[in-house]
C-alpha cells in the first residue's frame, strides 16, 4: 500500500535528505516550499503524514492547528520539525495538534525509524478487525490518488451476494470464514504495486494496472464459484442451492454465494470520489446473472456526478391464476400497493416484468410453465413466485421458481415477498 508523505520546508538541503531517506517502493515523499503549496498538495494529495519544519514564515502552532481543521476527515500524523529543543516549545506544538515534535540536528537512522513507526501504527488503526484490510477510509484516499494521478490504473469493485442468506443458514462464523476466504484468494493474484482495501462489510475494492484488470476478474469469479460449494452442506451443494424459511411457511430458494465485478479501465472525466463509486456500482451491478459469480469490465461512459445506476427492477407484475376470484383480489391489491399488472408475457418482448406469479395446478401445468419462462434469455432477470396446491417444495424450485407459496397463502405474505424481490434488485 502506497503511502504518501508531505515535507513542507523553506530550506533546499534538510527537505531534500529527509525524502532521500524516506522515499521507497512503499512511500512516496513531495517537497512544498511554501505554506500555500503546502495547503494545495493537502487538499489534492490528502497525505498520511506532514512533516512541517519550523522555517515556514507560520508559528508551528497556529499551522498544525489549523491543518487539523482542515484535515478532520482524513486525520494526518503531523511530525514538527524545529531547531528548538525548549520543552516549553514541544508542549505548545503537542497540545496544538502534532503528533510528534523532532528537535534538529536529528539523527537520520533515529529519525526514519520514528517516522516509519507512526506510519506503521497508524496504518494499523485503519485495517478492518476480520479481514485486517484497509478501511473504507483509507480506501477511499487510495481513490482519490488515483483520479489526481497522471498514470493510467484499473478499478475493480467487488461484492459478495448472497451472504446474507448464507449466515441465515449457516451462521455469522461461517459467512467470516468465507469472507476470509475469498480474501485469500485474492491476495494471491495481487502483485506488489496493487492495492486491495473495502468499502463495507462485504464489498471490495482493487486498484491496479489496467493490463492484468481483466484476467484478474476471470480468475477471481472462477475460483470463487469453483471454492465456494464445500461452504454448504453435503445436501445443498448436491442441489445446487438453498432454502431459506419465511414466515407463514413461505420458502424461497437462495442461489448460492457469489461474487460479482465490476471494473473500470479509464477514468479521466470523473473528478470525485462519489462519482468513480457510483459508476463502478453501476457496472458491477450490469454484471449481475441469476445465478454463479461474474463480471463486467466496462471503460468510461459520460456519467454525471452523483448520478444513479439503474435498477433492474420495474414496476411490472404477470400475474396466472385460474381462480378468477383470487386473481382480481391479487390484481386489486398490487395494483394499490403502486404495481401495473400485466395481462400476458412475450417471449420475445425484452422488456418483462420484474416479477411474475403463476398459479401452479394439480397437473404440474405451472411447472412446465416455470421452466420455459426461466430458460428463456429475456426472463433471466424476472423473480417467478408459484403458488400452489402441490406440497413438493423439491419439485417446484427444482423448476427454476424463486420462491415456492404453498396455498392457501396471505396476501399479505405475497405482498412482502413481492417487497423482499423488489428491495434486492434496487
Amino acid at each position: 500500500m502506497l503511502v504518501n508523505i508531505l515535507i513542507i520546508d523553506k530550506r533546499r538541503e534538510l527537505p531534500a535528505k529527509y525524502k532521500k531517506s524516506l522515499e521507497d517502493s512503499d512511500t512516496s515523499v513531495k517537497i512544498a516550499s511554501t505554506l500555500k503549496d503546502g495547503i494545495t498538495e493537502i487538499q489534492s494529495l490528502e497525505p498520511d503524514m506532514i512533516l512541517i519544519s519550523d522555517s515556514i514564515d507560520e508559528p508551528l502552532t497556529d499551522f498544525c492547528e489549523r491543518i487539523r481543521a482542515l484535515t478532520y476527515n482524513t486525520r494526518p500524523i503531523i511530525i514538527a520539525l524545529s531547531k528548538s529543543a525548549d520543552s516549553g516549545d514541544r508542549i505548545l506544538t503537542l497540545e496544538s495538534g502534532a503528533d510528534d515534535f523532532l528537535s534538529e540536528p536529528v539523527n537520520i537512522e533515529e529519525f526514519k525509524t520514528r517516522i516509519k513507526a507512526h506510519l506503521r501504527r497508524d496504518i494499523e488503526l485503519n485495517l478492518d478487525n476480520k479481514t485486517l484490510l484497509p478501511n473504507r477510509k483509507i480506501t477511499e484516499k487510495s481513490l482519490k490518488r488515483i483520479l489526481n494521478s497522471a498514470q493510467k490504473h484499473a478499478v475493480l469493485l467487488i461484492g459478495i451476494e448472497n451472504l446474507a442468506n448464507y449466515k441465515s443458514i449457516y451462521s455469522d462464523v461461517a459467512g467470516e470464514k468465507l469472507i476470509q476466504t475469498f480474501v485469500a484468494i485474492t491476495k494471491s493474484t495481487l502483485e506488489e504495486e496493487d492495492f486491495f482495501g473495502q468499502i463495507g462489510d462485504e464489498t471490495f475494492v482493487i486498484i491496479t494496472n489496467i493490463y492484468r484488470a481483466e484476467k484478474m476478474a476471470a480468475f477471481l469469479t472462477f475460483a470463487f464459484d469453483t471454492v465456494a460449494p464445500k461452504f454448504y452442506s453435503e445436501q445443498d451443494a448436491k442441489r445446487g442451492y438453498s432454502l431459506l424459511k419465511g414466515d407463514r411457511l413461505a420458502e424461497m430458494r437462495a442461489n448460492f454465494v457469489s461474487i460479482q465485478i465490476g471494473g473500470i479501465l479509464e477514468f479521466e472525466q470523473i473528478e470525485t470520489v462519489n462519482a468513480l463509486l457510483e459508476r463502478l456500482y453501476s457496472v458491477k451491478n450490469n454484471a449481475k446473472i441469476p445465478s454463479g459469480s461474474s463480471y463486467l469490465i466496462d471503460r468510461l461512459r459520460i456519467s454525471g456526478e452523483n448520478s444513479k445506476s439503474e435498477s433492474r427492477f420495474n414496476n411490472y407484475i404477470y400475474v396466472k391464476e385460474p381462480d378468477e376470484a383470487l386473481s382480481l383480489l391479487l390484481r386489486t391489491t398490487l395494483e394499490l400497493q403502486g404495481y401495473d399488472v400485466v395481462d400476458e408475457i412475450d417471449e420475445e418482448n425484452e422488456f418483462q416484468p420484474s416479477i411474475i406469479i403463476i398459479d401452479c395446478s394439480d397437473d404440474f401445468d405451472g411447472l412446465s410453465a416455470c421452466r420455459k419462462i426461466k430458460s428463456a434469455p429475456n426472463f433471466v432477470h424476472s423473480k417467478i413466485i408459484v403458488t400452489t396446491t402441490i406440497h413438493d417444495k423439491a419439485a417446484v424450485l427444482n423448476a427454476g421458481a424463486d420462491l415456492y407459496l404453498p396455498k392457501p397463502y396471505e396476501i399479505s405474505d405475497l405482498i412482502r415477498w413481492v417487497e423482499f424481490f423488489k428491495k434486492s434488485e434496487l
